[in-house]
């Protein structure tokens, strides 16, 4: 799981979204801080509330200073923060609201934000060290978590750190986030990591020496234990794998820092780490429940050393061994499976038992604190939630798709994971079932159907996996949809899509206009093509779903309202640009891309999603379009660009990035559309050796397929990073050269996209990519045929039904979106490039030939 997401779920239960609303008055920070009547102006910015004297100018950058609080003391440090500030004309921001706070500071937010609840700005070193000075005795006795990309003064609640004041942008690693400026005015990265640097030039204050000089001393000999790698971390602490430097053994270490990670209750890491110490003693001698070697602090941080407990997490071995993510299983293969499942299960059973009947519960069940040895032999750990048996109810934390519904108490809390994780070994979808519990009933018809499961394993699962005491009023409360019909109405299913995107549409809102991915509240993130506004009009036009002209006007606003910082096609103005052009808006586009002219002289990327790719494919469009040979010349520069970079490309990296959006196939499909317009034959060999570039980072699996090697545990298949997004390079590469050395490669990359289970239903990540880049192919056979049929009656698997229409799920389950990325938007060109051959993404071209089976 992606821990980012957690922290967009708390404000919303059906989308993604930053924490605005600030709950009850008493938990509204702003209304217990007004300002003077004159000389001061506010603004908000997601969620900030910034406080700035009219009249004072700050320097871009420099040094600031964070305030750190708990929930139960904000509002009082905030008051006097207030206070002081507005006496002596300082600017500051500080959070909106309790609930904001909360988010900000749970246990999957990012760690290098956590702890913040105010940030000071000094105008120069002379204001930094006489605020530091005052303020630290007018918060004398407060506490709040520790703010770890900050250097603390003294030992109050007080942090500083050098970084910008004024938003500037700077291109890193694919990338564009926050920059300093050096003092030979080169932009560089503004370092925001869970821990305190300072730039080569910048010296250390004076006022903060005694700081630094604490910070430095820290004495590593104090700790008894060496560490030896990192197993995981959240906002509440780390996981490590450790030996005792007494006497060599290996141990597990879980770290916990007071005041961070909270859960929904606002209980911290170290009253969770309290409760998993107790609980761990108290089960001793348990055969699969790690015993205790000691609890110990060190400098503020908690620490439990445990019995470390060998296998891996029952995801990884789900994800090795499950037989639907592969091509054409045989029974065998799943009879195999099926027996592994049963006596892995058995064991949790009896390990669950003997939990009970010491008393407790465990609270958390779920696929990550299960572990499955080589031989399977199955441990259990992180008991962090655990309650006692007789009085628990629900933990405020929980594993999406595991955790009991609220009415369930005691031992039903681990009966209603256990049996989510009978289900979700065999169909791993379980999160969906918080967005729509009905499709619990087709999800285990479908496992009952498929697998040779014991007689009532699926009935003994619903029974209670089913049971609501109250009626579900999620928006997949209507099990069935026109997806499940035998032969789908698909004018129908579309227009149903069509109709749950325009619903969720929130017009009076300035920061987006489509629910959609967390990358939507980035700046700009959601006007962009990927995950906002002008991806999904593109797609509803496309699609045939129709103009509206005040959604196209809400983007024009949003586009003038705040300039470009990114220029890349699907995260910033060149995308925009695309569609504002091709829906009539020329002028505004022309805005567009000469505001982003030096932004793009800037870009080092070469992807499509983020970089030159899809800035010379759009450059090249207007060429085309507008007949502007300006555009020609720029698309070529661009191009040349391209070419030399992939002369010196790096080699393959650890982690993938092949594929369409991050990889060289999205320069390769440039390099091709150049040669369609200049019949110069040295563009196709450049586009040939681009998507060799990508294939060196893929590796055939036992299936025959061809996938984009991931770290060393998996590979991926989708088109944005993976084998569909090579595949449909190549085939545009195929029409033209169809002995090209890249193209030997193409059966093996339709088989990575023909895989009948795929976690996410999008385009980019999931199965609606796969889907088009299958109907990419020219000639397709049975085989072809019958995966895209295959993928088409699985879209059901994830359809929700949303005010009269037809929505998705984005990446993780755990809320819809509606673009073009990972939601509805993209599905819905998936299914026209499928059904009537339109291009599936911008600079793709026609499918060959659409697909007609069970067209209506």
């Amino acid at each position: 799981m992606d821990v980012r997401y957690e922290a967009f779920c708390f404000a919303d239960p059906l989308f993604f979204d930053e924490q605005r609303e600030t709950g009850a008055s008493e938990d509204d920070f702003t209304r217990l801080l007004p300002l003077p009547a004159a000389g001061w102006g506010e603004r908000q910015h997601g969620v900030w509330r910034i406080l700035h004297p009219d009249g004072l100018k700050l320097p871009p950058q420099g040094w600031k200073i964070h305030v750190s609080a708990g929930l139960d003391n904000a509002a009082r440090v905030l008051t006097r923060v207030h206070e002081y500030c507005l006496e002596r004309r300082i600017s500051y921001k500080h959070l909106r609201s309790r609930l904001i706070l909360l988010a900000q500071n749970a246990k999957y937010a990012p760690r290098s934000g956590s702890g913040k609840l105010i940030t000071i700005y000094p105008d120069g070193d002379a204001q930094l060290k006489r605020v530091l000075g005052e303020l630290s005795a007018e918060l004398e006795g407060e506490t709040g978590a520790y703010i770890l990309s900050d250097l603390r003064y003294g030992r109050g609640p007080l942090y500083v750190r050098y970084g910008g004041f004024a938003e500037q942008w700077v291109e890193h690693g694919g990338k564009r986030v926050p920059a300093i400026r050096k003092p030979d005015g080169t932009l560089i990265p503004d370092q925001r990591t869970p821990s305190f640097t300072v730039p080569e030039w910048v010296k250390i204050p004076p006022c903060l020496a005694e700081s630094a000089a604490d910070r430095a001393k820290g004495d590593p000999e104090q700790f008894p234990y060496r560490v030896t790698s990192s197993l995981h971390f959240s906002n509440g602490g780390g996981v490590y794998l450790a030996n005792r430097k007494a006497d060599g053994e290996q141990v597990v270490l879980k770290e916990a820092r007071p005041h961070a990670g909270l859960d929904q209750e606002g209980a911290d890491a170290v009253a969770r780490l309290d409760r998993e110490h107790a609980v761990l003693e108290r089960l001793a001698g348990i055969p699969g429940v790690p015993r205790v070697h000691e609890r110990f602090t060190v400098w503020e941080h908690h620490y439990l050393a445990m019995e470390y407990m060998p296998g891996v997490s029952l995801g990884k071995w789900l994800a090795a061994n499950y037989p639907l993510s592969h091509c054409d299983p045989g029974e065998e293969e799943f009879a195999a499976y099926t027996r592994r499942v049963l006596g892995v299960l058995g064991q949790v059973e009896r390990t669950l038992t003997a939990v009970h009947e010491r008393g407790v519960v465990f609270g958390d069940l779920h696929g990550l604190n299960i572990l499955v040895g080589d031989d399977d032999t199955v441990s259990l750990i992180d008991f962090e939630l655990a309650a006692e048996l007789a009085t628990a109810k629900r933990p405020a934390l929980g594993a999406p798709g595991f955790r009991a519904p609220a009415d369930r108490t005691g031992a039903e809390i681990d009966e209603y994971a256990l049996a989510a994780i009978k289900l979700w070994l065999f169909l791993p979808l379980v999160q969906l079932l918080e967005l729509a519990p009905a499709k619990v009933r087709s999800y285990l018809d479908f496992v009952q159907h498929r697998f040779p499961l014991p007689e009532g394993y699926a009935e003994t699962c619903l029974a209670t996996l089913a049971r609501r005491r109250e009626p579900s009023a999620k928006p997949g409360a209507a099990a069935h949809t026109a997806l499940d019909e035998p032969e789908p109405a698909w004018t129908l299913v579309r227009k149903q899509i069509a109709e749950a995107i325009l619903a969720s549409a929130t017009p009076g809102r300035t920061d987006r206009l489509f629910p959609g991915d967390i990358d939507q509240f980035r700046p700009g993130g959601g006007a962009c093509f990927g995950v906002g506004a002008a991806g999904v009009l593109h797609a509803l036009d496309v699609a045939g779903a129709g103009r509206y002209p005040e959604h196209e006007q809400w983007l024009i606003d949003a586009v003038r309202r705040e300039p470009p910082t990114r220029p890349g096609f699907f995260d910033g103005s060149y995308g925009m640009a695309y569609v504002l052009e091709n829906l009539g808006h020329g002028e505004v586009a022309g805005e567009l891309l000469r505001a982003s002219a030096a932004l793009v002289e800037q870009t080092a990327d070469h992807g499509l999603e983020r970089g030159l790719a899809g800035i010379g494919l759009t450059q090249l469009h207007f060429a085309l379009e507008r007949k502007d040979n300006e555009f020609g010349r720029q698309a070529l520069h661009t191009a040349v660009r391209l070419a030399d970079a992939l002369e010196t490309a790096d080699p393959p990296g650890k982690f993938g990035r092949a594929g369409l959006l991050s990889g060289w196939s999205g320069p390769a499909l440039l390099f091709i559309r150049l040669f369609e317009r200049t019949g110069e034959r040295a563009w196709l060999a450049l586009a040939d050796q681009a998507v060799r570039r990508d294939l060196e980072e893929c590796e055939p699996t036992p299936d025959g397929s061809l996938q984009v090697r991931d770290g060393t545990a998996r590979t991926l298949p989708y088109v944005g990073v993976g084998s569909a997004g090579i595949l449909l390079v190549a085939e545009q590469l195929a029409r033209h050269e169809p002995d090209a050395a890249a193209c030997e490669s193409l059966p093996g990359l339709r088989e990575a996209c023909r895989g009948e289970f795929v976690i996410y239903p999008g385009l980019c990540y999931g199965r609606s990519g796969l889907l088009a880049a299958l109907s990419y192919d020219p000639e397709p056979d049975r085989r072809v045929r019958d995966a895209v049929d295959r993928h088409l009656a699985r879209l059901a698997w994830h359809a929700i039904p949303l005010k009269g229409g037809l929505a998705f799920p984005g990446n993780q389950l755990l809320r819809l979106s509606m673009d073009v990325n990972t939601g509805g938007a993209g599905i819905l060109l998936a299914l026209s490039a499928v059904l009537d051959g339109t291009p599936v993404l911008p600079f793709l071209g026609r499918a060959p030939s659409p697909h007609t089976s069970g067209r209506g």
